[in-house]
Protein backbone atom coordinates (compact mmCIF):
# COMPACT_ATOMS: atom_id res chain seq x y z
CA UNK A 1 0.00 0.00 0.00
CA UNK A 2 2.84 2.41 0.84
CA UNK A 3 4.49 1.72 -2.49
CA UNK A 4 1.26 2.49 -4.30
CA UNK A 5 0.87 5.85 -2.57
CA UNK A 6 4.51 6.72 -3.17
CA UNK A 7 4.18 5.87 -6.89
CA UNK A 8 1.08 8.00 -7.18
CA UNK A 9 2.88 10.91 -5.50
CA UNK A 10 5.87 10.61 -7.85
CA UNK A 11 3.68 10.58 -10.95
CA UNK A 12 1.83 13.69 -9.74
CA UNK A 13 5.12 15.50 -9.00
CA UNK A 14 6.54 14.68 -12.43
CA UNK A 15 3.34 15.82 -14.15
CA UNK A 16 3.45 19.13 -12.25
CA UNK A 17 7.11 19.65 -13.23
CA UNK A 18 6.35 18.98 -16.90
CA UNK A 19 3.46 21.41 -16.73
CA UNK A 20 5.71 24.11 -15.26
CA UNK A 21 8.38 23.47 -17.89
CA UNK A 22 5.78 23.58 -20.63
CA UNK A 23 4.50 26.91 -19.41
CA UNK A 24 8.03 28.20 -19.24
CA UNK A 25 8.66 27.20 -22.85
CA UNK A 26 5.51 28.97 -24.04
CA UNK A 27 6.55 32.21 -22.37
CA UNK A 28 10.12 32.02 -23.59
CA UNK A 29 11.20 35.19 -25.41
CA UNK A 30 13.95 35.78 -27.94
CA UNK A 31 16.28 38.77 -27.99
CA UNK A 32 17.80 40.28 -31.13
CA UNK A 33 20.24 43.13 -31.55
CA UNK A 34 20.04 45.89 -34.14
CA UNK A 35 20.88 49.52 -34.81
CA UNK A 36 18.27 52.27 -34.82
CA UNK A 37 17.77 54.14 -38.06
CA UNK A 38 15.64 57.12 -38.97
CA UNK A 39 14.25 57.62 -42.46
CA UNK A 40 16.45 60.12 -44.26
CA UNK A 41 15.22 62.90 -46.57
CA UNK A 42 17.52 64.62 -49.03
CA UNK A 43 16.40 68.26 -49.20
CA UNK A 44 17.22 69.62 -52.68
CA UNK A 45 17.82 73.11 -54.00
CA UNK A 46 15.05 73.44 -56.59
CA UNK A 47 16.69 76.71 -57.65
CA UNK A 48 20.42 76.54 -58.31
CA UNK A 49 22.80 79.30 -57.27
CA UNK A 50 25.03 80.57 -54.50
CA UNK A 51 24.03 79.78 -50.92
CA UNK A 52 23.66 83.15 -49.21
CA UNK A 53 22.14 81.95 -45.94
CA UNK A 54 22.38 78.68 -44.01
CA UNK A 55 20.14 78.80 -40.99
CA UNK A 56 20.76 75.35 -39.48
CA UNK A 57 23.68 73.22 -38.38
CA UNK A 58 24.28 69.51 -38.07
CA UNK A 59 22.64 67.94 -35.04
CA UNK A 60 19.90 70.55 -34.93
CA UNK A 61 16.28 69.42 -34.92
CA UNK A 62 13.91 71.41 -37.13
CA UNK A 63 10.15 71.47 -37.59
CA UNK A 64 8.30 70.98 -40.84
CA UNK A 65 8.23 74.23 -42.84
CA UNK A 66 11.24 75.77 -41.08
CA UNK A 67 13.57 77.81 -43.32
CA UNK A 68 16.82 75.92 -43.80
CA UNK A 69 18.77 77.90 -46.40
CA UNK A 70 18.43 80.71 -48.95
CA UNK A 71 19.81 80.78 -52.50
CA UNK A 72 20.86 84.01 -54.24
CA UNK A 73 18.06 85.38 -56.48
CA UNK A 74 19.68 88.54 -57.93
CA UNK A 75 19.59 87.26 -61.50
CA UNK A 76 16.04 86.00 -61.11
CA UNK A 77 14.86 89.36 -59.77
CA UNK A 78 16.39 91.10 -62.80
CA UNK A 79 14.61 88.61 -65.07
CA UNK A 80 11.35 89.41 -63.31
CA UNK A 81 11.87 93.15 -63.90
CA UNK A 82 12.69 92.51 -67.57
CA UNK A 83 9.57 90.39 -68.06
CA UNK A 84 7.46 93.03 -66.31
CA UNK A 85 8.77 95.68 -68.73
CA UNK A 86 7.99 93.38 -71.66
CA UNK A 87 4.43 92.96 -70.44
CA UNK A 88 4.03 96.74 -70.22
CA UNK A 89 5.31 97.09 -73.77
CA UNK A 90 2.91 94.40 -74.98
CA UNK A 91 0.03 96.21 -73.29
CA UNK A 92 0.84 99.37 -75.28
CA UNK A 93 1.19 97.39 -78.50
CA UNK A 94 -2.15 95.72 -77.86
CA UNK A 95 -3.85 99.10 -77.38
CA UNK A 96 -2.47 100.24 -80.74
CA UNK A 97 -3.50 96.97 -82.39
CA UNK A 98 -7.04 97.20 -80.99
CA UNK A 99 -7.30 100.78 -82.27
CA UNK A 100 -6.22 99.61 -85.73
CA UNK A 101 -8.73 96.77 -85.51
CA UNK A 102 -11.59 99.18 -84.76
CA UNK A 103 -10.55 101.49 -87.60
CA UNK A 104 -10.18 98.64 -90.11
CA UNK A 105 -13.56 97.24 -89.08
CA UNK A 106 -15.19 100.64 -89.56
CA UNK A 107 -13.49 100.99 -92.97
CA UNK A 108 -14.71 97.56 -94.03
CA UNK A 109 -18.29 98.29 -92.96
CA UNK A 110 -18.24 101.61 -94.83
CA UNK A 111 -16.96 99.99 -98.04
CA UNK A 112 -19.56 97.21 -97.72
CA UNK A 113 -22.34 99.80 -97.48
CA UNK A 114 -20.99 101.64 -100.53
CA UNK A 115 -20.74 98.37 -102.42
CA UNK A 116 -24.42 97.68 -101.72
CA UNK A 117 -25.50 101.09 -103.00
CA UNK A 118 -23.29 100.97 -106.11
CA UNK A 119 -24.53 97.48 -106.91
CA UNK A 120 -28.08 98.84 -107.00
CA UNK A 121 -26.96 101.70 -109.25
CA UNK A 122 -25.20 99.28 -111.56
CA UNK A 123 -28.25 97.03 -111.74
CA UNK A 124 -30.31 100.11 -112.67
CA UNK A 125 -27.67 100.94 -115.30
CA UNK A 126 -26.91 104.22 -113.52
CA UNK A 127 -23.20 103.44 -113.10
CA UNK A 128 -20.58 101.68 -115.22
CA UNK A 129 -19.36 98.23 -114.13
CA UNK A 130 -15.77 99.47 -113.83
CA UNK A 131 -16.68 101.62 -110.86
CA UNK A 132 -18.31 98.65 -109.14
CA UNK A 133 -15.24 96.48 -109.79
CA UNK A 134 -12.94 99.15 -108.38
CA UNK A 135 -15.06 99.40 -105.24
CA UNK A 136 -15.05 95.63 -104.81
CA UNK A 137 -11.23 95.59 -105.01
CA UNK A 138 -11.22 98.29 -102.34
CA UNK A 139 -13.55 96.15 -100.20
CA UNK A 140 -11.17 93.17 -100.50
CA UNK A 141 -8.27 95.34 -99.34
CA UNK A 142 -10.37 96.54 -96.39
CA UNK A 143 -11.27 92.92 -95.57
CA UNK A 144 -7.57 91.94 -95.66
CA UNK A 145 -6.66 94.89 -93.44
CA UNK A 146 -9.36 93.91 -90.96
CA UNK A 147 -8.16 90.26 -90.81
CA UNK A 148 -4.55 91.40 -90.39
CA UNK A 149 -5.57 93.67 -87.51
CA UNK A 150 -7.44 90.78 -85.85
CA UNK A 151 -4.43 88.49 -86.21
CA UNK A 152 -2.18 91.16 -84.72
CA UNK A 153 -4.38 91.39 -81.61
CA UNK A 154 -4.48 87.60 -81.26
CA UNK A 155 -0.70 87.39 -81.70
CA UNK A 156 -0.14 89.97 -78.96
CA UNK A 157 -2.53 88.11 -76.65
CA UNK A 158 -0.62 84.86 -77.25
CA UNK A 159 2.68 86.64 -76.66
CA UNK A 160 1.32 88.04 -73.40
CA UNK A 161 0.41 84.53 -72.19
CA UNK A 162 3.94 83.31 -73.00
CA UNK A 163 5.54 86.17 -71.05
CA UNK A 164 3.17 85.63 -68.13
CA UNK A 165 4.11 81.94 -68.07
CA UNK A 166 7.81 82.86 -68.05
CA UNK A 167 7.16 85.35 -65.25
CA UNK A 168 5.34 82.62 -63.32
CA UNK A 169 8.32 80.28 -63.66
CA UNK A 170 10.67 83.01 -62.47
CA UNK A 171 8.42 83.70 -59.49
CA UNK A 172 8.44 80.00 -58.63
CA UNK A 173 12.23 79.88 -58.82
CA UNK A 174 12.45 82.91 -56.54
CA UNK A 175 10.07 81.22 -54.11
CA UNK A 176 12.01 77.94 -54.32
CA UNK A 177 15.21 79.80 -53.47
CA UNK A 178 13.99 79.78 -49.88
CA UNK A 179 14.59 76.14 -48.90
CA UNK A 180 12.24 74.87 -46.21
CA UNK A 181 12.03 71.57 -44.36
CA UNK A 182 9.58 69.21 -46.10
CA UNK A 183 9.32 67.22 -42.86
CA UNK A 184 10.43 67.62 -39.30
CA UNK A 185 13.69 65.94 -38.42
CA UNK A 186 17.31 66.11 -37.37
CA UNK A 187 19.91 67.75 -39.62
CA UNK A 188 22.41 64.95 -40.13
CA UNK A 189 24.54 66.26 -43.01
CA UNK A 190 25.25 69.62 -44.65
CA UNK A 191 26.48 69.24 -48.22
CA UNK A 192 27.10 72.97 -48.89
CA UNK A 193 28.26 75.97 -46.93
CA UNK A 194 27.50 79.69 -47.33
CA UNK A 195 29.16 81.06 -50.45
CA UNK A 196 29.23 77.76 -52.31
CA UNK A 197 27.22 77.27 -55.51
CA UNK A 198 24.71 74.44 -55.59
CA UNK A 199 23.37 73.06 -58.91
CA UNK A 200 19.60 72.80 -59.40
CA UNK A 201 17.96 69.71 -57.86
CA UNK A 202 21.07 68.81 -55.87
CA UNK A 203 20.64 68.09 -52.12
CA UNK A 204 21.75 70.87 -49.81
CA UNK A 205 21.33 68.89 -46.60
CA UNK A 206 19.93 65.67 -45.18
CA UNK A 207 17.18 65.36 -42.59
CA UNK A 208 16.49 62.27 -40.51
CA UNK A 209 13.13 61.50 -38.92
CA UNK A 210 13.52 61.27 -35.16
CA UNK A 211 9.90 61.12 -34.02
CA UNK A 212 9.80 57.49 -35.14
CA UNK A 213 12.77 55.18 -35.65
CA UNK A 214 13.26 51.73 -37.12
CA UNK A 215 15.52 48.80 -36.33
CA UNK A 216 16.11 45.84 -38.61
CA UNK A 217 16.68 42.43 -37.06
CA UNK A 218 17.13 38.99 -38.57
CA UNK A 219 14.93 36.09 -37.47
CA UNK A 220 15.96 32.45 -37.95
CA UNK A 221 13.72 30.55 -40.31
CA UNK A 222 12.44 28.20 -37.59
CA UNK A 223 11.22 31.13 -35.46
CA UNK A 224 9.50 33.03 -38.27
CA UNK A 225 6.01 31.56 -37.56
CA UNK A 226 6.09 33.32 -34.17
CA UNK A 227 6.52 36.77 -35.79
CA UNK A 228 3.47 38.60 -37.15
CA UNK A 229 2.99 41.97 -38.82
CA UNK A 230 1.75 44.47 -36.24
CA UNK A 231 3.04 42.39 -33.34
CA UNK A 232 3.92 44.37 -30.22
CA UNK A 233 7.51 43.97 -29.00
CA UNK A 234 9.73 45.42 -26.31
CA UNK A 235 12.87 47.48 -26.84
CA UNK A 236 15.74 47.48 -24.40
CA UNK A 237 18.26 50.34 -24.50
CA UNK A 238 21.42 50.80 -22.47
CA UNK A 239 20.96 53.67 -20.03
CA UNK A 240 17.15 53.47 -20.07
CA UNK A 241 15.59 51.61 -17.16
CA UNK A 242 12.18 50.79 -18.58
CA UNK A 243 11.57 48.78 -21.73
CA UNK A 244 10.15 50.79 -24.62
CA UNK A 245 7.28 49.68 -26.89
CA UNK A 246 7.77 48.75 -30.52
CA UNK A 247 5.78 47.18 -33.33
CA UNK A 248 6.69 44.84 -36.18
CA UNK A 249 6.08 46.93 -39.30
CA UNK A 250 7.55 44.68 -42.00
CA UNK A 251 8.53 41.06 -42.44
CA UNK A 252 10.57 40.09 -45.47
CA UNK A 253 8.81 37.59 -47.73
CA UNK A 254 12.13 36.15 -48.84
CA UNK A 255 14.80 34.30 -46.92
CA UNK A 256 18.44 35.31 -47.15
CA UNK A 257 21.74 34.13 -45.83
CA UNK A 258 22.88 35.65 -42.57
CA UNK A 259 24.22 39.17 -43.34
CA UNK A 260 27.99 39.39 -43.41
CA UNK A 261 27.95 41.93 -40.62
CA UNK A 262 26.72 39.29 -38.18
CA UNK A 263 28.33 36.18 -39.65
CA UNK A 264 29.89 33.59 -37.41
CA UNK A 265 31.42 30.27 -38.46
CA UNK A 266 28.37 28.51 -37.02
CA UNK A 267 25.74 30.66 -38.80
CA UNK A 268 27.50 31.25 -42.10
CA UNK A 269 25.02 29.14 -44.05
CA UNK A 270 21.87 29.63 -41.98
CA UNK A 271 18.80 31.24 -43.53
CA UNK A 272 17.16 34.24 -41.86
CA UNK A 273 14.32 36.66 -42.56
CA UNK A 274 14.70 40.42 -42.19
CA UNK A 275 12.17 42.07 -39.89
CA UNK A 276 11.67 45.80 -39.33
CA UNK A 277 10.45 47.09 -36.00
CA UNK A 278 9.06 50.62 -35.69
CA UNK A 279 9.62 52.45 -32.41
CA UNK A 280 7.84 55.70 -31.42
CA UNK A 281 10.24 58.32 -30.11
CA UNK A 282 8.12 61.26 -28.89
CA UNK A 283 10.56 62.23 -26.13
CA UNK A 284 13.61 61.91 -28.43
CA UNK A 285 15.12 59.41 -26.00
CA UNK A 286 16.39 57.24 -28.85
CA UNK A 287 19.06 58.39 -31.28
CA UNK A 288 19.88 57.47 -34.84
CA UNK A 289 22.64 54.84 -34.85
CA UNK A 290 21.98 53.68 -31.31
CA UNK A 291 22.23 49.89 -30.71
CA UNK A 292 19.17 48.31 -29.10
CA UNK A 293 17.81 44.91 -28.16
CA UNK A 294 14.47 43.75 -29.53
CA UNK A 295 12.57 41.28 -27.36
CA UNK A 296 10.04 39.13 -29.20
Amino acid sequence: MKHTLWGTFCIAAISLQLLILGCGNNSKSSTYTGVLEGKSVQVPALTGGKVVKLLVDTGEEVKEGAVLAVIDTTELVLQRIQLGATLEELAVQKEIAETNLKRSKADLEYVQQREGRMKMLYENQAMPKQNLDDLRNEMQRAQSAYEAARQQVRSLESRKKQIEAQAGMVEKKISDAVITAPVGGLVSTLYYEVGEAVPPMQPVLELIHVSELEVKIYIPEKELPNVKHGQEVKIRVDGVKEELPGRVSWVSPKAEFTPKTILTPETRTSLVYAVKVTIPNPKRTLKHGMPVEVIL
